[in-house]
């Protein structure tokens, strides 16, 4: 091997950046910054239990792609090499490994923590050997009558092959012998089962349902002797193409993708998960049968493997005493930028419109739709969908618009991980209603959120169009942070005709005026613009806000802004590939992250200040897969009152010390000093989004001043003269 050559590597991989760091690993450190929140002893319990909750659901979602596609790159005869961290999939993996065994173990002592909190105030997990007289007796009585009739017991051996194992279902494994042999026992927990059982009495004590049937494997298998057991699951590679899938070539996409979830639920195994340390032998077994490694076995002591019921848990306290555990109740309020008594429609004809998710409500919206659903002049409705909520007014709203003559053309994605079902449920019902249904394409995602409502008045065409941040999904409108704008824009509206069209032709390489579009115009405009404010060096300014940053074509602008003096601030909710503040490279650019009450989930784009200043909103994050493999759309920002509005929340959220987090050049966060007076930005905005309602509410109610007629004011002059 030349000295060259041994210095780039086996595969002669670049050395990396030195102010870049790898995706994974970046996840991490995010990851944990959500587990942060569930030790924050200011976060109330049951939101910690929560936050606990959701770190798991990440982590499990994690192992499922990220994992899961790093596991199909390594066995490539030529593993690509990661262009940020310069490591091959497999080192990828071993790091990734390494740095997931300490979560687990902090998780652990987290959970313990909690859960001593929470048994303080009434809601206690307790284990078998916790149980009094009559809770056993009530407990013998409830698995006999409830458990048993419904389990599914089965035993490994010559006869009775290894069952398949479905993704993050949880398991009682049991190694059990029987005249000098050993078996496997396998007692998967019912689907239809409830995830706790609440013991008699008015106190808030439960077993967890594997808990039970960890105790009472001895008795299902009686006629074997218990070597050990141990509850347990696995997380499956869920990272699927449609290009695994062959096609019949005459087979539409949402035939296809039906076949393609049939076989996710038999993927490779990624990662054992098992509540009790098991020996040797045991585990030799696992890893023979599941084809993995030790390393990727974990085992958590303390919390259990699956925590949605973490979402219920006060629903056995007093109304009192669970609203003390929570966060305070909070209602999205009435946009502030609508007039009162007006609808968004209306409103819109006259000036632009912001919505704020979830501080001001998505129904405005919802009833634009419901309004164009009946409008005689409206003519046609187009819209893009990603995500929809399990129930979905929005989609009754459209099937009405299309029972009603309109002419309504639903994009919807496919593709949208782990909601596929659900996206091709819709559209069924979307198409029984008369709507047209577009599936995008093959090789992109269509990830944009943008709606075009065309209206024929007077021989007269307006469009109104509406482009947002996040998805026409009402629940998570309620718990993401995202912003809409509603326009009547004729060069916007012209832009977004001409963006349904290019959809409905399957043409990636449009052009538009105003609208920035991937993947053919999109990341090139965001560098150009960046290369206006390298141009003014120390004048310049860069202000983003986004939730991840992987696109290396961007990260090697960001650090020439930075070398060429511009102020670079960055808001980055999870992955950021670039390391802030490393010298001679990135000294200018500062990024901080916020982990809330509410998920940061707006793009927002600044480039420049004053007059000069120009701002987006975008449906993208700065990532590769958005920039160049998906559909995105980012909309300029034109009004002056809705630029301020959206330079108050990046200001707020700038100004945040409770939440926020600094992070560092070694790609870890730090807590901002806390001032004389902190500043949450999201309590800040839910604060303002009460007192604008109110301050509305209160102007909508003022009785109105008394007009006087013509006549009354002739008479006034007359006896004035």
């Amino acid at each position: 091997m030349s000295e060259k050559a041994e210095k780039n590597g086996k595969a002669g991989r670049l050395k990396a950046p030195a102010y870049t760091q790898n995706r994974e690993l970046s996840w991490l450190q995010f990851n944990a910054r959500v587990m942060e929140e569930a030790e924050d002893e200011s976060v109330p319990l049951l939101e910690r239990m929560k936050f606990l909750a959701i770190f798991t659901s990440n982590l499990d979602e994690f192992f499922m792609i990220r994992v899961g596609s790093l596991g199909d790159l390594a066995e490539m005869n030529k593993p690509p090499i990661d262009n940020k961290s310069g490591l091959t999939p497999a080192e990828q993996l071993q790091k990734i490994y390494a740095a997931v065994a300490p979560l687990y173990r902090r998780r652990d002592r987290i959970f313990s923590e909690v859960e001593k909190g929470l048994r303080a105030q009434g809601l206690w997990q307790v284990s078998h050997g916790d149980l009094t007289p009559e809770e056993h007796k009530f407990l013998r009585q409830y698995f006999k009558t409830m458990i048993e009739p419904v389990l599914s017991p089965q035993i490994v051996d010559t006869n009775h092959p290894f069952p398949h194992l479905e993704g993050k279902m949880l398991y009682v494994g049991v190694l059990l012998a029987k005249k000098k042999s050993e078996v496997l026992g396998l007692l998967p927990v019912p689907a239809s089962l409830p995830p706790v059982v609440f013991l008699p009495g008015d106190q808030g004590r439960y077993l967890l349902m594997e808990t039970v049937l960890y105790e009472y494997a001895d008795h299902v298998f009686s006629m074997y002797d218990v070597l050990e057991k141990t509850v347990f699951c696995v997380t499956r590679n869920a990272d699927i193409y449609l290009d695994d899938e062959p096609s019949d070539g005459d087979e539409d996409l949402r035939r296809k993708m039906e076949k393609l979830l049939k076989k996710r639920r038999r993927l490779a195994v990624v990662r054992l998960e098992l509540t009790r340390p098991i020996s040797d032998h045991f585990s030799a077994y696992f890893q023979g049968r599941l084809h993995i490694g030790s390393e990727q076995i974990f085992v958590s002591r303390k919390a259990p493997l699956r925590l949605e019921y973490a979402y219920s848990l006060g629903s056995r306290l007093p109304e009192e005493r669970r609203a003390a555990l929570s966060d305070p109740p909070f209602s999205p309020q009435r946009p502030s930028m609508l007039p009162p008594g007006k609808s968004l429609m209306a409103a819109a004809m006259e000036r632009d419109i912001l919505l704020s998710y979830p501080y001001e409500s998505m129904e405005p919206f919802l009833q634009m739709i419901r309004e164009a659903s009946r409008d005689p002049n409206v003519v046609s409705i187009r819209i893009t969908i990603y995500r929809l909520a399990r129930k979905a007014k929005l989609v009754e709203y459209l099937c009405a618009a299309a029972e009603n003559g309109k002419d309504v053309t639903v994009l919807i994605e496919l593709r949208a991980r782990f909601d596929e079902q659900n996206n091709i449920d819709w559209s069924e019902r979307l198409e029984e209603a008369g709507c047209r249904i577009i599936y995008g394409f093959e090789d992109y995602k269509v990830h944009s959120k943008i709606c075009l409502i065309t209206r024929v008045d007077g021989g007269q065409t307006r469009y109104i169009t509406q482009v947002g941040t996040g998805n026409y999904n009402e629940k998570t409108a309620e718990l993401y942070t995202d912003v809409s704008l509603v326009t009547s824009s004729a060069s916007i509206g012209a832009d977004a005709a001409a963006f349904f069209s290019n959809m409905a032709l399957a043409d990636l390489e449009g052009s538009y005026s105003r609208l920035l579009v991937a993947p053919n115009s999109l990341k090139g405009p965001i560098l150009k613009l960046m290369d206006e404010q390298i141009a003014l060096g120390s004048r310049g300014r860069i202000f983003l806000k986004f939730n991840s940053l992987t696109d290396i074509d961007i990260i090697h602008k960001l650090c020439q802004a930075s070398q060429a003096g511009v102020q670079v601030r960055m808001i980055v909710r999870g992955i950021c590939c670039l390391l802030p503040g490393v010298p001679g490279y990135t000294d200018n650019v500062t990024v901080k992250s916020i982990v809330g009450r509410f998920l940061e989930h707006s793009r927002i784009y600044v480039f420049g200040q004053g007059e000069n200043e120009k701002m987006y909103i975008s449906s993208a994050d700065l990532m590769t897969r958005n920039t160049v493999r998906r559909v995105e759309v980012a909309c300029p920002i034109d009004s002056p009152q809705v630029r301020a509005r959206l330079r108050e929340i990046l200001d707020l959220m700038w100004a945040d010390t409770v939440k926020a987090r600094l992070l560092r050049g070694d790609g870890c966060y730090d807590k901002l000093n806390r001032t004389d007076e902190p500043l949450c930005a999201q309590e800040r905005l839910m604060e303002l989004a009460l007192e604008r309602a109110q301050a509305a509410a209160q102007a909508e109610a003022a009785p109105a001043p008394v007009q006087e007629s013509g006549w009354r004011r002739f008479l006034r002059r007359l006896l004035n003269q």
